[in-house]
């Protein structure tokens, strides 16, 4: 059977320059966030999310060979160096007070997502194997709960405990890029319905029956703190915005390149809990420069000049790469790994909205909760920011725990899918 990539013989992309697909990026980005203030475009606004175009039409002409994520290194650079350096800057303006008062139910959320994925890879696959068999059948019999390990192990942590189910159980490099596209997505596509989400999210509160105090408390107390600081940037506080951003950036670096090495060659058996991976380091030591930096009241003060909108700006061109990694076109290759998958969110999801409903949870908890798992520090920020920029720190904190308990619950989920 000829994929359907190949039966429609998809031109090669038009650009392949970074510096011009760069620029197409900004560009998106740009008119998006111009047209968004345009009365002509109120109504369309209100329907559909401005983030969630700032991923769908990268998605698009990634789709359609315009531009490519597989020619250009851009999502590298985003991840690598603008994701840390958003990171810091995020982190440095955390009311910690504020955060204690969002109490239990941001964390009871986390684990329910978590809870979730495990359930939705043995309910997922179970589902397929007994009542669409032929779906599978080009895989042999213990392939599919090893590849399936590494979406287990991405949905709860992040891209280093995917790499850990590969080297745990010996995932094929044909299977495991199968999984990737299926990973990839499947994620992606929930993360859209997440950014619409918290367009409607007093809708969604309403539905839940939760009471969103805390939530609008916390963005209340760093709005405020926000106007009391704020004053016209100079051309000094932009650099140290910048040299803070960048210099904490390549502190993480620096460090992860000694610690995650010496790990990997002093104690080889942290390494299947994603302890010796480079990125995982990265996030964490970028996240704990900013949080100690966030003590240090000067530091804490360029907020006032616009530290949280340059890093909601890398934030955003995050978003474009992210989108620009989706072909809509792959998901007809796979479909049987997309069946799985789309069950697998499904289960998920309905363990996080039945967790709410009894809990009361506002629907930020559970975005956040669950992006914390499925897209781990590079977009659980973004989701949150989605409902106030000034609320990306919960993301943020939320997603490294997720990375802690990434591999654990990836172990678990491929043990129970084994006995399938």
């Amino acid at each position: 059977m000829m994929l359907i990539s190949t039966l429609l013989s998809v031109p090669p992309p038009i650009f392949e320059n970074d510096a011009v697909v760069l620029g197409i990026l900004l560009s998106i980005l740009a008119i998006i966030f111009q047209t968004e203030k345009m009365k002509a475009f109120e109504g369309f606004y209100k329907y559909v999310p401005a983030l969630l175009l700032c991923y769908f039409i990268p998605a698009f002409l990634n789709t359609y060979n315009i531009i490519s994520a597989e020619k250009t290194k851009l999502y590298f650079v985003a991840s690598r160096y603008l994701l840390p350096a958003s990171l810091v800057l995020l982190t440095i303006s955390i009311d910690f007070g504020a955060l204690k008062k969002l109490g239990p139910k941001a964390l009871i959320m986390f684990f329910a997502g978590t809870l979730g994925v495990i359930l939705g890879g043995v309910v997922s696959l179970a589902i397929v194997k007994n009542l669409f068999p032929d779906l599978l059948s080009h895989v042999g019999k213990d392939e599919a709960w090893r590849g399936l390990s590494t979406i287990a192990g991405s949905w709860i942590g992040g891209g280093a405990n995917q790499m850990a189910m590969k080297e745990a159980f010996n995932v094929g490099d044909k299977l495991f890029s199968a999984m990737a596209i299926v990973d990839v997505i499947t994620a992606n596509i929930w993360m859209a319905f997440l950014l619409y989400g918290a367009g409607i999210r007093e809708k969604l509160d309403k539905w839940l029956q939760a009471d969103a105090s805390s939530i609008v408390e916390i963005e209340k107390r760093m709005e405020a703190y926000q106007a009391s600081i704020i004053k016209i940037p100079t051309l000094t506080d932009m650099l140290t915005i910048i040299a803070v951003a960048f210099a904490g950036t390549a502190i993480s670096h620096y460090l992860a390149e000694i610690i995650a090495p010496f790990i990997k060659e002093n104690a080889p058996y942290l390494i299947q809990f994603s302890l010796a991976d480079i990125f995982f380091w990265i996030v964490v030591l970028a996240t704990t420069f900013g949080v100690l930096l966030s003590f240090v009241p000067d530091m804490r003060a360029l907020e006032g000049v616009g530290a949280s909108k340059i890093a909601s700006l890398f934030l955003y061109f995050m978003v474009a790469c992210i989108g620009m990694k989706m072909n809509f076109y792959e998901i007809f290759d796979n479909l049987g790994f997309f069946l799985i998958g789309i069950l697998w969110m499904l289960t998920h999801i309905t363990v996080l909205i039945i967790v709410a409903k009894l809990i009361k949870a506002p629907f930020f908890f559970v975005a956040v909760g669950s992006q914390a798992n499925i897209g781990g520090a590079a977009s659980a920020p973004v989701v949150a920011s989605a409902f106030n920029p000034v609320l990306a720190p919960v993301g943020v904190l939320l997603a490294v725990l997720g990375y802690a308990v990434g591999t654990y619950g990836g172990i678990v989920c491929a043990y129970l899918m084994r006995l399938l």
